[in-house]
């Protein structure tokens, strides 16, 4: 039974990290209210599914050598990509902004101390 409601904890979880985001980091604008959250939500989801197991691989000597520290690297990409995904597909009513590459960096560190508090439990 877990099983079949472990798609829509992820979604909770990420919805929650992404509220953390856009109300803790500096210029992180949105629109959409909690259809933004929902979907985003979905969306990074999606890419830590796919694209997360991908760049983990690529980037496994990195990794390695810098003790893990490159997962924020990760992070930011993962971001930037819920950034274009929901921007390219122009989904009604819904977007996000970050207004520069340090906002990515502070958003991808949030991001990865909240996942990393989740997986503790």
């Amino acid at each position: 039974m877990g099983f079949l409601f472990s798609p829509f904890i992820s979604i909770a979880l990420n919805s929650i990290t992404l509220y953390v985001i856009t109300n803790f980091v500096d210029g992180v604008t949105y629109t959409g209210g909690i259809k933004f959250f929902i979907l985003g939500g979905a969306i990074i989801g999606l890419l830590n599914f796919v694209l997360k197991p991908i760049l983990k691989l690529a980037i496994l000597p990195i990794l390695i050598v810098s003790g893990g520290l490159f997962f924020m690297i990760v992070n930011g990409i993962l971001l930037w990509a819920l950034t274009y995904i929901i921007n390219y597909l122009h989904f009604s009513g819904v977007s996000i902004t970050f207004p520069n590459l340090g906002s990515y960096v502070i958003g991808a560190v949030v991001f990865g101390i909240i996942n990393w508090l989740i997986n503790l439990t």
